[in-house]
């Protein structure tokens, strides 16, 4: 089972099939930066930076993932917009040393 939680993001298709429809057709220019990665069990989350995809603005995620005898069998996401310097209640960036760009 493969779900989105954020608004602009289409459906993700289940299955090895969907996933590799989803890769293709991401544009070229899309960037991923992969942060923090914890796991306990089966369960993995990645937290990351997406950009340069076409939005103005770029997404922080937490990528939800469980996986069974090896094999990746769920996913969720979570997505938010990045927010700026200006934007950024304590003064810090959502990701990383350094806000995006």
């Amino acid at each position: 089972m493969v779900t989105s939680l954020h608004p602009t993001q289409r459906a993700h298709c289940s299955g090895r099939e969907g996933l590799f429809d989803l890769i293709k057709s991401l544009p070229p220019t899309l960037r991923y930066e992969p942060g923090t990665i914890v796991a306990e069990g089966n369960v993995v989350i990645v937290h990351g930076r997406f950009s340069t995809f076409g939005l103005p603005v770029n997404w922080i995620a937490a990528d939800i993932l469980r996986i069974k005898d090896g094999i990746l069998v769920e996913h969720w996401d979570v997505i938010q917009d990045e927010a700026t310097k200006q934007e950024s209640k304590s003064g810090l960036p959502m990701f990383g040393e350094e806000f995006g760009k």
